[in-house]
């Protein structure tokens, strides 16, 4: 199936690594142009290189405020267009609830919540028809992750603006969606396992209570968001679509 992406243009951020970089390059390997974002000059700038002459990068941290005029500024000159934006970021440091300090909880709160708001507000204010904004959420969405306090509180908050958000561009003919990734096989997901006295039993245990018995492969939440943030999808928006193995039980 022809995902209909040739030569449209996205900004995708958190992409030198991890999520973002796996749906960056399934976005190009469909042969979208992407703009991609992280915080350090030289991994930008390595992330883009291995993309190829479809990619850009723009060192930013999400917590700018400037930082998606900036984006979309970037889109617009090197590609000539912009069509969408996914917005994903690191995941905020683990801890319980006594663990966590306030300046941790300020820090996450402007990179993960209120960067990826502005991200969103900037976009929905430059895109017209068929465009599309998306949110690399996470499974603690519908169910708190142990260990992870500030993921499980700031997660559902941005899965509830996002739903807001599909509600108001929908008449515009904007697109928003949110992906709901579990265990998929990257260097987060491997730095969590490894807080365990036991990484491999950890790991171990995990993949017995994922139906598909096995940690995803980042390729396949790549592609699960590339069909998402492409025309092939124009007639799906509001949802928080889970990319986890069969995990999530409910509907």
């Amino acid at each position: 199936m022809d995902l209909g992406l040739k030569d449209r243009v996205y900004v995708v951020t958190g992409a030198t690594r991890g999520l973002g970089n796996a749906a960056a390059r399934e976005l190009v390997a469909d042969g979208a142009k992407v703009v991609v974002t992280g915080r350090e000059e030289k991994s930008v700038a390595e992330a883009a290189a291995a993309l190829g002459p479809g990619a850009v990068g723009v060192a930013v941290d999400n917590a700018d405020p400037a930082a998606p005029e900036r984006l979309i500024a970037a889109a617009r000159e090197r590609f000539g267009r912009f069509d969408g934006v996914l917005v994903s970021v690191g995941g905020p440091p683990p801890g319980f609830v006594a663990d966590t300090t306030d300046e941790q909880w300020r820090s996450a709160f402007e990179s993960v919540f209120l960067g990826a708001v502005r991200m969103a507000r900037a976009a929905a204010g430059e895109l017209g028809e068929g465009g599309v904004i998306g949110f690399v959420l996470s499974g603690s969405v519908h169910e708190p992750i142990p260990g992870l306090t500030i993921s499980n509180g700031l997660r559902p908050g941005l899965a509830g603006f996002a739903k807001s958000l599909a509600d108001e561009l929908g008449p515009r003919g904007v697109r928003v969606v949110g992906l709901l990734p579990g265990r998929i096989d990257t260097d987060r997901v491997r730095e969590l396992d490894a807080l365990s006295a036991d990484p491999e039993a950890t790991r171990r245990a995990a993949e017995s209570r994922i139906p598909l018995r096995r940690y995803g492969r980042p390729e396949e939440f790549g592609r699960t968001a590339a069909y998402l943030l492409s025309p092939a999808a124009s007639y799906v928006s509001g949802v928080m679509m889970p990319v986890d193995g069969g995990f999530r039980h409910g509907f």
